[in-house]
């Protein structure tokens, strides 16, 4: 009873009444600005080429990616913790303007030197875009009805996984290079200026409270070297090489400061109540292994399309759009149903189970597949893993109160971007193991032979990783999902 009570003395006051067009403004326009940070992993790599012959030193490439991937992932949780303190409307105003600075010095960049750079500070900015969108999305829908819009942000990946390099193309070979990143200022001054008054209503949920300082450093630092380590590792140095093992080696003994931190600090920069819940732990784990899977066959499969299918570039990127589409309709049908059953975990685990049989059909006729048959296999992969998405956002989300809500989010979002990068080095690896010689220039990858063992490892070790994200979705708890007469929530699930 004292607990219930403690509970609603922390609970936010009443936000002012918000109509529903001021609702779907503000979703409108953080979409809009988590549409500018996926649009920047996917315009770039279209235009790379063309930036090596404009800028010079070639040998710098891989860092306009990269430099954006560490920084993005690793802010990601900061910005969730700093969000839940400070509010909602400095923070994201904060990311988007972050984000633009970092398109502003990319845009006039002389050298590859202060393009990496104004990449970086993209992905400062970038990073918190991704985790504050679902955080506001969180704030304004309850549980109960919040999976529907799961399928917004899928289709937001969706434009930006079609008119990213759609438009990199246009821009760096009939126009000018800068314009991949020119193009962003109109679109967040417009999202700035359409969540400006109705973002205002929204409620701090904690306040008097202060960010750790020394958790962020670890936890950046942490992130950064873990990440440069599966960058190059099997690229610019052996998996075993004394580079490769001595950034592991690093990153472990600085996430064990980070924990330690976590233990000791009177306020940590993630709360361990949210960490040590069930549902939590247990939603961000399948998160993190279903993109591990999925981000890396993603990359994998054009080059086996090309490969083994015989396609050209330009046909195995139209191919990879049967993926995309059915991951978009798998998150809007499961975002769609959730909240018409009870046990709507079993939403994500029978999809999941579909994407497992699919790609292990994928890996037994992966030698001699025609065109259609990878194209069908591909689109219910796509299909069954999409359905996961809206089960597990909405299940963390629901599982902690609103004073947490951001932080549970930016973890989710943080360890879904980690996932993706350990996946992309998980399955090279099976890759290169298994025969695969891959040389890098620019943005295109070079076959240099045809045999589909490499990629029917890839398909395997993809679909045992879907196994171990369906067995931690079959482990996550369920809580009933809270609805419009469910003001004040417990403050964590038992």
């Amino acid at each position: 009873m004292d607990q219930t009570v403690e509970n609603q003395a922390m609970a936010p006051k009443s936000a002012p009444m918000m109509s529903e067009s001021e609702k779907n403004a503000i979703i409108g326009g953080v979409l809009l600005s988590m549409l500018l940070a996926a649009l920047d992993q996917t315009i770039v790599a279209p235009a790379l080429p063309t930036i090596a012959g404009a800028l010079g030193h070639a040998e710098y490439l891989p860092w306009i990616v990269t430099g954006y991937l560490l920084t993005a992932t690793a802010m990601a949780p900061l910005y969730g913790k700093i969000s839940d303190v400070y509010g909602r409307r400095p923070v994201i105003y904060a990311a988007i303007l972050v984000f633009l600075l970092g398109s502003l010095v990319s845009a006039l960049a002389p050298n590859m030197l202060v393009l990496v750079i104004g990449r970086a500070i993209q992905g400062a900015g970038g990073g918190g875009l991704f985790a504050l969108a679902q955080t506001v999305i969180g704030d304004l829908v309850p549980p109960r009805e919040r999976a529907r819009y799961a399928a917004w942000i899928a289709g937001t990946w969706a434009v930006a996984s079609v008119a990213g390099p759609l438009l990199g193309g246009v821009f760096a070979e009939h126009l000018h290079w800068s314009l991949i990143f020119w193009i962003n200022l109109p679109i967040g001054f417009l999202a700035m200026a359409i969540i400006n008054n109705p973002l205002k209503k929204l409620p701090v949920a904690a306040k008097n409270h202060r960010i750790d300082g020394l958790g962020a450093v670890l936890l950046v630092i942490a992130t950064t070297l873990l990440l440069l380590a599966l960058s190059w590792g099997g690229s610019a140095y052996p998996w075993f090489s004394r580079e490769i093992l001595g950034l592991v080696g690093c990153s472990v003994v600085f996430w064990a400061f980070f924990a330690l931190r976590l233990l000791k600090a009177a306020e940590p920069l993630i709360s361990l109540e949210v960490l040590g819940n069930p549902i939590v732990l247990a939603g961000t784990l399948s998160m993190f292994l279903l993109q591990a899977a999925n981000i890396g066959a993603s990359v994998y499969l054009p080059v086996y399309l090309q490969s083994v299918v015989g396609l050209s570039v330009s046909e195995s990127g139209t191919a990879m759009l049967g993926l995309l589409l059915g991951t978009v309709a798998g998150a809007t049908f499961s975002g769609r149903t959730i909240p018409r059953f009870v046990h709507y975990k079993r939403i994500a685990m029978i999809g999941v189970g579909l994407a497992i049989v699919c790609i292990g059909v994928l890996s037994a006729i992966a030698e001699h597949a025609s065109l259609l048959e990878v194209e069908i296999l591909t689109t219910l992969i796509g299909l069954g893993s999409g359905t996961t998405f809206p089960v597990a956002t909405v299940s963390v989300q629901n599982a902690v109160d609103r004073a947490h809500l951001g932080v549970a989010t930016g973890v989710l979002t943080f360890l879904r971007t980690l996932g993706g990068a350990l996946g992309v080095a998980m399955l090279g690896a099976v890759a290169l193991g298994y025969g695969l010689p891959l040389s890098s220039e620019g943005s295109h990858t070079h076959i240099h032979q045809a045999s589909a063992l490499p990629f029917v490892m890839i398909f395997v070790a993809a679909g045992a990783t879907l196994i171990l994200a369906l067995i931690t979705l079959a482990l996550m708890p369920e809580k009933e999902l809270r609805g419009h007469d469910e003001q004040i929530a417990p403050a964590l699930a038992e």
